[in-house]
């Protein structure tokens, strides 16, 4: 049973209406002033208040809206008034109330407007809770000193307006970084869209980005909107910037500094409020010398600049990590989370990982593929591809020329430490790792590996 609250100096509105809405279902209270009207919202928590503007006493109910607002945000006020303007209407609703109803009352728009009223506090409340899932999903792992400062400034960019540049090798986690400073910023509501420069084509580019007029080129008979105008006030997220050609670099830079632009082919200014998160796998510096990142271009955004860090260089993040992407795949995939040995965690600590979490990340997945069982082992990665980088002294790849040599080499080790767990008996053997015990004397033949029987 949804409550409502009306907090009205005339006894006859109050009593007309909450009869009314009693009727109706609903569970009523009244105040006749804003102070007891503050009390009640305290004890009942209404769904909806309605509350009248122009009350007797040393507050009207624009200010006791003000108040009410910032203690009880969930709640959803509908201001009622017998002489309003529309400035009073306009400022009500900039302090947060959600419709602005004039005397005589309607019961019927009353109960219209309380049923929109709680049908919008719900879908704010999904909203709210999708919102909260979404940022734990893409939440940024890892504990070291290097990311936690990267959390911090993207804490302080994100309330900001400010454009941002992201740099870092392949796979340290750049788009996860603009996905956080959207989704913690005041935009995290509104529309956030990417754009890679590597993948799209040089002569398609301008128009995903800005748009093409009608009539540009063959086919094209109407005007089509470009991710700045259909984000509007959310986010373009533009990776790998250095693939984009110098041309388009100074229309965005132009874009930043004057916030309207023209589609491909036109000439029609367009406005947008969208913000743009830039990236660059390649170093900013090199890439200028290159030729492929214009210096003013780059001034600009290297004002809020944020640089992720290999994951060589913080590997005391890949304990957590490698938790986070067990966690994930056995939820994602319904399988049961394995268990990663500390000899299996330290060599996948020495590893360098040069495709940085995305390598990691994919790598895991494959453990879990390969592994039949819930506890990984030094062998497991070896047999799912990992090179063993010395650790114990060992080196046992470094001959290899291929994979498909290297995970041979890794099977026929893994088999043969299985056999001899199950003391050689090679239906136990196959029951252990889930294969087929005929599957099993064949890679036992074809690998000449002795057994007991």
């Amino acid at each position: 049973m949804s409550k409502i609250l009306i907090i009205d100096d005339e006894a006859s509105i109050r009593d007309i209406l909450s009869a009314s809405l009693k009727d109706e279902g609903y569970e009523v209270a009244t105040a006749a002033n804003g102070d007891e009207g503050l009390k009640l919202l305290k004890s009942i928590e209404p769904d909806v208040v309605f509350l009248d503007i122009w009350m007797p006493g040393h507050r009207d109910g624009l200010e006791i809206l003000k108040e009410a607002r910032q203690i009880y945000p969930e709640v959803e006020f509908v201001m009622i008034s017998g002489h309003g303007t529309i400035e009073t209407a306009v400022k009500a609703t900039k302090l947060g109330a959600y419709d602005f109803i004039e005397k005589p009352l309607s019961i019927e728009k009353i109960s219209i407007t309380i049923v929109n009223a709680i049908n919008y506090r719900q879908a704010q409340a999904e909203k709210s809770a999708l919102l909260s899932k979404l940022r734990s999903n893409i939440a940024i792992r890892g504990d070291s000193q290097k990311i936690m400062q990267t959390k911090q400034l993207i804490a302080k960019l994100a309330p900001t307006q400010a454009w941002v540049l992201v740099t870092g090798e392949a796979g340290t986690g750049k788009q996860l970084a603009a996905q956080n400073i959207h989704y913690m910023s005041p935009r995290a509501s509104k529309a956030f869209a990417e754009i890679n420069c590597e993948i799209i084509p040089e002569d398609l580019l301008e128009g995903e980005i800005f748009g093409i007029e009608k009539g540009a080129m063959p086919g094209v008979d109407r005007s089509r909107k470009g991710k700045l105008e259909l984000v509007e006030n959310g986010t373009l997220y533009i990776e790998e910037i250095t693939s984009m050609p110098a041309h388009l670099q100074n229309k965005l830079l132009r874009f930043m500094q004057e916030r309207q632009f023209t589609r491909y082919m036109g000439q029609e200014l367009v406005k947008s409020e969208a913000r743009v998160i830039i990236s660059t796998s390649e170093a900013p510096e090199k890439s200028i010398q290159a030729g492929t990142l214009r210096q003013d271009f780059y001034d600009r955004l290297s004002t809020f600049r944020l640089h992720l860090e290999p994951l060589r260089n913080r590997k005391e993040d890949l304990t957590s990590l490698i938790t986070h992407f067990a966690d994930m795949i056995s939820r994602d995939t319904g399988e049961n989370k394995k268990l990663f040995s500390d000899g299996a965690v330290a060599l996948m600590i020495s590893y360098g990982w040069p495709g940085n979490i995305r390598e990691l990340k994919n790598f895991i997945e494959r453990v879990y593929i390969l592994t039949p069982g819930d506890f990984v082992d030094i062998h497991d990665l070896r047999f799912a591809g990992l090179v063993d980088t010395g650790l114990a002294g060992e080196n046992k790849n470094s001959e290899m020329q291929t994979f498909r040599e290297a995970r041979a080499g890794f099977e026929k080790e893994y088999l043969e430490m299985k056999i001899q767990e199950n003391g050689g008996n090679i239906s136990k053997t196959a029951e252990a790792i889930g294969l087929e015990r005929s599957y099993l004397h064949r890679k036992i033949k074809a690998y000449g590996i002795e057994t007991n029987g």
